[in-house]
C-alpha cells in the first residue's frame, strides 16, 4: 500500500544522465586544502606569538593583541594585493575561518566600491559583509554573558 513507486524507463535514464553530468564531489581534497591553509595561517600567527613572547618580552595581553593585529594586517594587505584572494579560491574555508578571513571580509567590499569615492564607496561598503557577523558576535556575547552572570549568583 505504502510502497515506493518505480520509476519509470525515462525517469531512469534521465537520473543515468544527472548521474554522468553531475560533478564529482571534492570533499576530500577540499577539507584537506582546507585544512592545509588554515594550519598554515595558524603557524604564522604562532610564529608571531613567540616572536613577541621571546624578543619583544610582551605579557599575555600585549602577544595577543600583536598577534590579532599583525594577522589583520596581513589579511588585508593581502587582500589589497590581490593574493587573499588566489589563496581563498585554492583553501575555501581554511582561509576565511581563521582572524585573516575576517581583514578579507572587510577590505574585499571596500575595494570593490572605491570607484564610487572615499565616503559613499569605501567606507559606506566597509562593513557590508563583516558587519552582520560583528553585531551577531556582539550580541552573543552579551547574552551569554548575562546567561553566565545569572547562573554564578
Amino acid at each position: 500500500m505504502g510502497g515506493k513507486r518505480q520509476k519509470t524507463a525515462q525517469e531512469q535514464r534521465y537520473q543515468q544522465r544527472v548521474n554522468e553530468k553531475m560533478p564529482r564531489s571534492k570533499t576530500v581534497s577540499q577539507c584537506a586544502r582546507a585544512f592545509i591553509a588554515g594550519g598554515l595561517i595558524c603557524c604564522i600567527g604562532q610564529a608571531v606569538r613567540v616572536f613577541g613572547e621571546t624578543t619583544l618580552h610582551l605579557d599575555a595581553e600585549g602577544v595577543a593583541a600583536l598577534t590579532a593585529i599583525v594577522m589583520v594586517f596581513l589579511g588585508a594587505t593581502l587582500t589589497g594585493l590581490g593574493v587573499y584572494d588566489k589563496i581563498g579560491t585554492w583553501a575555501g574555508a581554511g582561509s576565511i575561518v581563521p582572524i585573516t578571513g575576517f581583514a578579507n571580509s572587510i577590505v574585499s567590499p571596500a575595494m570593490e566600491f572605491k570607484r564610487e569615492g572615499l565616503i559613499l564607496g569605501t567606507a559606506a561598503k566597509m562593513f557590508t559583509i563583516a558587519g552582520p557577523v560583528l553585531v551577531y558576535g556582539i550580541g552573543a556575547s552579551v547574552i551569554v554573558g548575562l546567561i553566565a552572570c545569572l547562573l554564578a549568583k
